[in-house]
């Protein structure tokens, strides 16, 4: 069985909550600080786009693709995050990912959200 991290993500650091919903049970929402959003595009690697087409004649999962994509998805939550805890946020609500293709060389991967501050009810 592969590492998880090279083919999957997540929720990596405690100090803020990312959530794909427009609430989180348990916890009321005390100010709405604005979108956030963290970005990175990638180039494609000749060796890895070779690869690709030769298995591509035989069929299967595209491994190498697979594992770079959660790279940048990964690299673009971390940019994410990094951006709504510097502007005094402790959530961000609402995420979601936007994946483009960059002038034909690369691919943008793009993690948006909204920035809030949180806190447990009660």
């Amino acid at each position: 069985m592969a590492n998880i991290d090279e083919y999957g993500g997540g929720q990596h650091t405690p100090d803020v909550l990312v959530v794909t919903t427009n609430d989180v049970p348990g916890y009321k929402v005390d100010r709405i600080i604005g979108e956030v959003f963290g970005l990175t595009v990638r180039s494609r690697n000749i060796g890895s786009q070779i690869g690709a087409g030769l298995k591509s004649l035989a069929g299967g999962e595209l491994r190498g693709l697979t594992k770079t994509l959660v790279e940048s998805r990964n690299q673009a939550m971390d940019r994410l995050i990094e951006q709504a805890r510097a502007r005094g946020g402790n959530a961000i609500l609402m995420m979601r990912f936007d994946v483009t293709e960059a002038d034909g060389n690369g691919t943008e991967i793009c993690a948006y959200g909204t920035a809030a501050v949180i806190s447990p009810n009660g």
